[in-house]
């Protein structure tokens, strides 16, 4: 699957049924030497478009479960939150 299908498409945490971000609004933690994405970074807060520094979600690529057509469902536990 190519970067440019995953874009756009909504991030959904499967077992509290909420919404954590659109793909494309996110940052990807990507293996330098495998090209392999590892996580999913989401920013927990917006204002107005702008990014307040503070926490944010890393969704590592293991905890993937389905990518449909619009969305990504996510099932994570514990969210690890980054400072």
């Amino acid at each position: 699957m190519r970067l440019s299908e995953l874009s756009g498409k909504e991030i959904v945490d499967i077992k509290k049924a909420e919404r954590l971000g659109i793909l494309g609004q996110t940052d990807l933690e990507i293996n330098e030497q495998s090209g392999q994405i590892n996580a999913l970074i989401i920013p927990t807060v917006k204002w107005f478009g702008f990014k307040r520094q503070g926490n944010e979600i890393r969704v590592p690529w293991s905890h993937i479960q389905k990518i449909g057509m619009d969305m990504i469902i996510v099932d994570i536990a514990e969210y690890e939150l980054s400072e």
